[in-house]
């Protein structure tokens, strides 16, 4: 598997790595400018992205070394297949990981082997998760890797190439999904038209959007954007809000490009 973290050290030897500054939406760090990689077009605007400007709603995991390369090998037009959907699957664990981080624990006491009682953490019931068909299912795994049990609904939407408007074929969900925190799953956020149906979806179902935590690996400034505008009450996860985002993501994963 091509590893491209020595390009990048030596590239900035002698200096921190820029992506090292960027944390949680809510921080105090400030932007870093967008990074095109030459595969993609070069008239695209390159002026600093800041999630602070699209308010707490959304949350930026904390960006490293390990997460950048992660995200430079999924872009890059030159992986394999094989290559793509490994570093795929460990960036979807990643953000899966923080976006259980972000549902409700209740305190509790255990009894160890020794006899020793210890004060911890357990997670309250009434979680599950939503894929968006065909890109969000990519995403389930790692989702039922951190949680074996959980369920897992799936809607199925599609957008016409025209007029980018987004109509439901087809939805499904636990019966009693408005009682639930609800993890929807859908790895590139572009336009937003998609995840907004979607969530109509779920509040017609009686879900509220408070509830709703959006599980993404990529975001343009605008989805993310409209997705807020229209529920400001929801959590977007991301990895990245970058101008272009790797649209190529499911059809590369599943194999179908």
């Amino acid at each position: 598997m091509p590893c491209h973290n020595q390009q990048l050290n030596s590239v900035n030897s002698g200096q921190e790595h820029p992506m090292k500054q960027v944390r949680f939406a809510n921080s105090s760090s400030s932007s870093v400018p967008a990074v095109l990689n030459s595969s993609e077009p070069t008239d695209v605007p390159t002026q600093p992205v800041s999630p602070d400007s699209l308010g707490p709603q959304l949350k930026l995991l904390p960006l490293n070394d390990q997460i950048r390369e992660l995200q430079t090998i999924i872009r890059d037009k030159t992986t394999s297949r094989g290559d793509f959907v490994f570093c795929a699957d460990r960036l979807i664990r990643l953000v899966v990981e923080e976006g259980l981080n972000q549902l409700p624990f209740s305190e509790c006491t255990v009894t160890t082997p020794t006899g020793y009682k210890y004060e911890g953490v357990k997670f309250e019931r009434g979680n599950c998760g939503v894929s968006i068909m065909r890109s969000g299912e990519a995403m389930e795994q790692g989702l039922r890797d951190c949680c074996r049990s959980i369920r897992i609904g799936k809607i199925l939407i599609q957008s016409d190439e025209e007029t980018q408007k987004a109509k439901v074929y087809y939805a499904k969900f636990p019966p009693d999904v408005y009682r639930r925190k609800v993890l929807l799953m859908y790895p590139i956020l572009s336009t937003g038209n998609t995840v907004i149906e979607a969530v109509r979806v779920l509040i017609e179902h009686g879900v509220q959007p408070k509830h709703i935590i959006l599980l993404s690996l990529f975001s343009t400034p605008h989805g993310a954007k409209s997705i807020i505008q229209e529920f400001p009450d929801i959590t977007i996860l991301t990895t990245e809000v970058h101008p272009v985002a790797p649209t190529h993501f499911g059809q590369r994963y599943f194999g179908t490009d």
